[in-house]
């Protein structure tokens, strides 16, 4: 299981370790990824994907999962979100 977000494609970033005397040696930053269950209001269940802590904020300021997915451009979006959006969206047009 890769260490990146599946909403936002947040992953790993490198860096140094700087000690007092300046010695440098390099480290891993790891993203905040949780495991969720967003409810999707369209498909009227929940959704469950491993996202960073900052994508769940997004998500919400944006009003919600469905919100958020059929805002986002389809090259952002992996594989299956893109198979998730396209689900979204006929559920939200049979509704309406």
């Amino acid at each position: 299981m890769s260490r990146r977000c599946a909403l936002t494609g947040k992953g790993v970033q490198t860096g140094n370790n700087v000690s007092h005397a300046h010695n440098k040696t390099r480290r891993r930053y790891l993203p905040n990824l949780q495991h969720v269950s967003i409810m999707s209001d369209a498909l009227g269940k929940p959704v469950r994907m491993r996202i960073s802590a900052a994508a769940i904020r997004t998500v919400e300021h944006k009003g919600g999962l469905d919100a958020y997915m059929l805002d986002a451009r389809d090259a952002d979006l992996t594989v299956e979100l893109r198979r998730l959006k396209k689900r979204i969206k006929k559920a939200a047009g049979a509704a309406a």
